[in-house]
């Protein structure tokens, strides 16, 4: 997998890491049905080529790093569906193989010279319950039998052939502790670490991000830190926060368009932040964030405009 070094001489040469966006965000701009349980993941079967094909318009919006259709995927949550534990094996390894092929044919295509990473997406738990828990991370279980339900996917993905594992929308210290046991299991596997915040320091499950940051710093193998499913207003406070604490990891941000999810009618309310994310995107990486991006209801219309009007400030600041 990646090391801390190759990724850090990528962000001194380019400046940052353009992230790409909502990958369930783009797929409903197309018109598939994401309402059942497995959300995204569940085009791995149905439609593995619409999931292709999403990540190819994010490269060509000026991406630099596809996270990959894993993130609501989980052995047990395949199996309530219907497939075996091999098949749903099979269908968490699809999702990292439609990343790297969308992005072989986007080198083969543009002859770009430096290959976008893949970064192997890993949700929290109650990302797979489809209940609304990934918000505030009291899942009402034991942190042992959190990890058994985490190790088998964490398993298939560390070994997957991705550049890197996002361990993303974290709601909870605790989890997030689970997490990073987890990975030393597999010591050659990379990660970064984004946790979900309910405002402009604490995560959804009300821990200072200061206090997680500073959990997670002896952890050689997280080469980044932050936040992403998070409101763009937020992320100044929270990159603030995590360089409160001195942490030598990189910045990772990618927030959403700033509405809110009601679970139980399955539809996104409130008003659309997106102008802010594009805007204020320059803001975030003069604090520090150095892998930007977006994420739900964040397509790849406007992480083209984010890197349009990012990439002429970096270019300043770095020469």
């Amino acid at each position: 997998m990646l090391s801390c070094r190759t990724l850090a001489k990528r962000i001194t040469k380019y400046g940052w890491l353009p992230l790409d966006g909502g990958l369930a965000t783009a797929l409903e701009e197309q018109g598939y049905d994401l309402s059942d349980h497995l959300w995204s993941a569940g085009l791995l079967s149905r439609n593995p080529e619409a999931v292709k094909a999403v990540h190819r318009r994010y490269l060509a919006a000026g991406a630099r790093c596809l996270i990959t259709a894993s993130y609501q995927a989980s052995i047990p949550g395949f199996q309530a569906a219907g497939f075996s534990k091999q098949e749903a094996g099979d269908l968490i390894r699809r999702s990292v193989q439609l990343a790297i092929e969308a992005r072989d044919d986007f080198l083969l295509a543009s002859g770009y010279g430096v290959s976008p990473l893949v970064a192997a997406s890993i949700g929290p738990y109650g990302a797979c319950l489809a209940d609304g828990s990934e918000y505030h991370g009291k899942y009402g279980i034991s942190d042992l039998d959190l990890a058994e339900f985490h190790r088998e996917r964490f398993r298939i993905l560390a070994q997957s052939g991705a550049d890197l594992l996002a361990c993303e929308t974290i709601p909870s210290l605790e989890e997030a502790l689970v997490l990073s046991k987890l990975l030393e299991e597999f010591p050659r596997a990379r990660a970064w670490f984004s946790f979900s915040c309910c405002d402009s320091h604490r995560l959804n499950d009300g821990t200072p991000l200061a206090e997680a940051v500073t959990a997670l710093g002896d952890c050689d193998q997280i080469l980044a830190i932050g936040v992403n499913c998070t409101a763009p207003q937020h992320v100044n406070g929270l990159i603030k926060e995590i360089k409160s604490v001195n942490s030598d990891k990189l910045i990772v941000v990618y927030p959403n368009s700033g509405e809110a999810w009601d679970h139980q009618k399955r539809r996104w309310v409130s008003e659309s932040d997106r102008d802010s994310l594009v805007q204020t995107a320059g803001e975030w990486w003069r604090a520090g964030a150095r892998l930007i991006g977006g994420c739900c209801r964040v397509g790849p219309a406007q992480i083209r405009e984010l890197i349009a009007g990012l990439s002429p400030v970096i270019k300043k600041s770095v020469g």
